[in-house]
């Protein structure tokens, strides 16, 4: 399969054009506050858009030679599966249960088995963290992160190699210190609107 390439001003079009990216005031899943969101499941909605994204991301992670991939559900799993078809590898996710995210549903890692954990938006990357613990605990080995977007802030939020499409450099902050909230009242919670999905934390 042809592997894309997409710049990150292209990466930013495309989810202004699709209204992923939206400015204003928001409060993220996390519980922080911030002048914008990216709700990537409106960039993934449409299966072309997906692919081509996905192959984008599958380019960077290639050379790693990834044995498979692994992102955290629920916002993982769509760009995940379309990096693993790319790159001709099994696609697996891990999910929360009793408040610890593992993998269930039958799947399995070889021991030492080389994976990619990807994510669509990492902001704290904590869901991150704890899909790649998730793999080390079923005996595999994290190569590296993939995202999207990357809107932590940190030069390096990972201990493995991270790549993304597109650095966001957008302030967050916890609701006390918010300064849009002394300026312009409650922040918005994405979810609640008609057509918005909950916005990424």
């Amino acid at each position: 399969m042809t592997l894309e390439r997409l710049s990150a001003e292209e990466t930013e079009a495309l989810l202004g054009e699709c209204g992923a990216l939206a400015r204003g005031h928001f409060e993220l899943s996390s519980g922080l506050h911030s002048p914008a969101f990216v709700q990537c499941a409106l960039l993934l909605e449409e299966p072309r858009r997906a692919r081509r994204v996905g192959r984008a991301l599958a380019r960077l992670l290639a050379s790693l030679r990834p044995a498979s991939v692994l992102s955290p559900a629920l916002g993982g799993v769509v760009i995940g599966h379309e990096v693993a078809e790319a790159l001709g590898v099994p696609f697996r996710f891990s999910e929360r249960k009793d408040g610890l995210m593992s993998l269930r549903r039958g799947f399995r890692l070889e021991p030492g088995e080389r994976v990619v954990v990807v994510e669509d938006v990492v902001t704290t990357g904590r869901s991150t963290r704890e899909a790649a613990a998730a793999v080390e605990a079923a005996g595999g080995r994290v190569a590296a992160v993939g995202a999207i977007v990357d809107r932590s802030g940190e030069k390096a939020p990972f201990d493995v190699p991270f790549f993304h499409l597109l650095k966001l450099e957008l302030p967050v902050w916890r609701p006390e210190e918010c300064p849009l909230c002394r300026e312009a009242g409650r922040a918005e919670k994405p979810g609640s609107r008609v057509g918005a999905g909950a916005p990424q934390a």
